[in-house]
Order: structure tokens, then sequence, then C-alpha cells
């Protein structure tokens, strides 16, 4: 009989297979394909489905953290693509595969491109918040960019006439879907370009659809034709998950066709409502300030100036006797004072008399000249006089004197004289300068005193 030691528990048989594919390298990062089964979208949570081909099934979990970054609206029956790793659920002894990565099967290239091309452009600034502009308010002529035979025109007409039925609706109508859709994108708002002055606000749009489907408007051609635009652009393509490069280029990006047409026109009744509000308040003001002025009127026309008007100059006149008074005494005062100034100077100019200085002048100039001659023979007696002196003081300090005395002077081979012993050294030549020429003499031996 079997002991009870050698049955396992489930728990220890499922962690052993656990720890099986654990340890499985090929297991722990797994690119997978299917197609979505038991979907059922959980807001805020955790997503669980199944992935299936033609003969299989598998069931998936995909953790809040990783579906979050999903770039797409995963639907039921869509194919995709799946990368995560297998592992074993203890509690229920079931494996299945933990998905961390999704996107629709056949469009990977385009997501690629889409997000290369949205990087570009934003480098760009295309996508900058700074290059939005304001729609305007009242507009009288609306281009609008879609396809002639889709509800995205009846839907915009259809607003823009209840809301706001003075403004005209222009359709150029372009392919919105297809290999062609892009050129006539462009050539469409080339149409609206040269008529700029025409229209005031523009409006690009599609209904909605796959990646693929509205892939015309991620074009560079067309992003770049939106953002160009001389005039302000709306743009509603897809649904409101949807987001084209073409919404993130325009001035205003709208959820729907209807939002479009609401963003681009006011509404008429709130319009009126808003100008009788205007109207009462413009008239609550009017009377407000007429009021005003009839009171100030009230008062001038009670004060006592308006009632005796004769007061309002008494002051000024009685002013101006005043000032005429005191200009009157100024003059006389600037007269007075003039005169005695004028015989002033004239008694000063009389006492100048030039006739008189120039004598003085003369004699002055006669007596500088004489002083000016002693002066100058004086200077050269002295200056003669130091001249000889020094002379005679320099024939005495002459060293040729010295020399004629039977003395001689050395200097060695830089022309410096020696005066010591502390100067030379032995086998050194040395010139000795007599009277009348000059020696070289070789030291033998130096003696110290």
């Amino acid at each position: 009989m079997t002991s009870e030691n050698n049955y396992l528990t489930v728990t220890d048989l499922n962690y052993y297979i656990t720890q099986k594919f654990k340890n499985d390298p090929y297991l722990h990062k797994v690119f997978l394909q299917g197609e979505l089964s038991n979907f059922r979208f959980r807001r805020n949570s955790h997503q669980y489905f199944s992935l299936k081909d033609e003969k299989s099934k598998i069931n998936v979990v995909m953790f809040r953290s990783f579906f979050d970054k999903v770039k797409f609206k995963p639907e039921e029956g869509m194919k995709v693509y799946v990368v995560g790793y297998v592992s074993v659920y203890g509690p229920q002894g079931s494996y299945q595969f933990y998905a961390e990565q999704m996107e629709p099967a056949g469009l990977g290239a385009l997501y690629e491109q889409f997000k290369q091309l949205q990087a570009k452009l934003s480098n760009e600034g295309l996508f900058n918040l700074d290059h939005k502009r304001q729609l305007p308010h009242f507009p009288d002529k609306i281009a609008v960019v879609t396809s002639a035979s889709g509800a995205v025109i009846h839907d915009i007409m259809v607003t823009a006439n209840r809301r706001f039925p003075h403004a005209e609706i222009d359709l150029f109508p372009a392919q919105v879907q297809g290999e062609l859709a892009a050129d006539s994108l462009v050539n469409a708002m080339k149409q609206i370009a040269a008529k700029k002055d025409e229209y005031d606000v523009m409006i690009i749009g599609r209904g909605g659809g796959s990646l693929e489907d509205l892939w015309p408007f991620n074009e560079e051609e067309v992003v770049r034709a939106v953002y160009n635009m001389p005039i302000p652009v709306i743009s509603s393509v897809g649904h409101e998950t949807d987001t084209t490069l073409c919404d993130l280029a325009a001035d205003q990006r709208a959820a729907t066709p209807t939002a479009a047409a609401e963003y681009a026109t006011p509404n008429l009744s709130d319009e009126l409502i808003k100008l009788h509000q205007l109207e009462s308040r413009m008239q609550a003001s009017i009377q407000s300030l007429i009021r005003q002025k009839r009171e100030r009127l009230n008062q001038i026309n009670n004060s006592i100036v308006m009632r005796e008007p004769t007061r309002l100059y008494d002051q000024q006149i009685q002013m101006v006797d005043i000032l005429k008074n005191r200009l009157q005494s100024s003059i006389k005062n600037v007269l007075n004072t003039s005169h005695q100034d004028y015989n002033l100077l004239k008694q000063r100019l009389l006492s100048a008399n030039p006739d008189k200085k120039i004598v003085r002048l003369q004699q002055e100039n006669v007596f500088y000249q004489k002083q000016l001659f002693d002066n100058i023979k004086h200077y050269l007696v002295n200056k003669r006089n130091t001249f000889s002196q020094v002379v005679q003081q320099l024939d005495d300090y002459s060293p040729l004197k010295t020399l004629e005395r039977g003395y001689v002077y050395v200097t060695d081979d830089k022309s410096k004289t020696v005066s010591s012993i502390e100067h030379i050294s032995e086998k050194e030549e040395l010139n000795l300068h007599f009277k009348d020429g000059e020696a070289t003499a070789t030291v033998e031996t130096i003696r110290r005193k």
C-alpha cells in the first residue's frame, strides 16, 4: 500500500508546474498573434479575454498598467499582435498568457510610420499651441473639405443652419479614403487657399474608421496643407477616440462634424440674448450718465456765478489794476537805475582817457628797456666769470695731468676701470692707459695688502 507521503497536494503540483514555466527561457517573452475573443472592455480595470486561431484558444490577462498604454481601441474579433509571457494561475491550476504590449495585426508598420512622422512634424513646430489661431466669432462663409456623399456635410449644414443661418457653407468635395485621397484633399485645400479672402474658416473631416481608413489624414502633404492654410482650420476626423495628425495641426479639433459646426458658428439665439443684455446695460449706463449730467447742470445753474455773472470777473478787474500800478512803478525804477548807471560809466570813461595812458606806457617801456639791457650785461659778466672758474677746476682735476706725472689707469677687457685687486684674477689681460698711448699686460701674481 502506498504511503501518504507519496501523494502531492494540488498546491504543490501547481507550484511545481509554475516553476517549470518560469524556468523555461522560451516562455519569458513570447510574440503571439491571434483574434480577440470574449473581449469586454472594463473601465479602469485589468482586461481579461482570449486569443484564438482556427484550431486553438488561450486565455489572456492584460493588467491595467499595460493596457493604458495601448494606442487603439480593441474590439471583438480584431486580429492583434501581443507580446508577453506564459505562466500558471495557481488557484485554478490553469496556464494563461500575460500580455504586456498589443497592437492591431497588419497595422504595425502604419503605427510606426505614424509615430515617426508625428515626431518629425512635432520637432518642426507644426503642433505647437502658440501657432493656433482664434476662430472667427461671426463667419460669413465656411469652406468644408469632405466627401460629397457622406453624412459629414449633411451634419455640418444642418447644425450651421440651425445655429447661424447667416453663414454660407461651400463644399469642396474630396476623396477621404483610398490611395488618391491625400492628393484629392490637398487639391481641395489649394482651391480654398486661392480664395482665402472669401472664407473665414475651413472644416476638414470624415466619419470614423480604422487606422487604414483614416490614413490619408496622416499623410505629410495633407498635414502640411492644413498647417499652412491661410485661414483657421477645424479638424473633425473619425470618432472622439481617433486622433490624426491633421487634428494636431489644425487650430481646433472637433470630436464630431456636429461639434465642428458648433465651433465654427455662434448660436444665434444665444447671441440675440447677449445683444439684448448688452442693450439693456447700455441703456442703463446712458440713463445713469444723463442723470449725472443733469444733476451737474442743475448745480451749475443754481450757482452764484450763474445768478450774478459779474462776480465772475470782479476780482480779476481789481487784480488788473494792481498789476498795472506795479508795472508802472517797476518801469520807473528801471529807468532811474539805468540813468544812474549811464552817468557812472561816463565818468569812468573820462577818467580812463587813453592819451594819458599811452604816454605813461611809453615811459614805462623806455625804463624797462634800459633795465633789460643792464640786466643782460650783468648776467653775461656773471656767466663769463663762472665759466672761467669751471674751466680752471676742470683743468685742475683732469686725469691727463695725473698721467703726465707718471701715473697710469687700468681697464679690463670690458673697458671697465679696475680700482682694486678684487676685480682681477691671475692670467687675466689688462689694458694700461699712459698719457701718450696704451699697453696690454698679463697678471702673473696678485698680492694683497
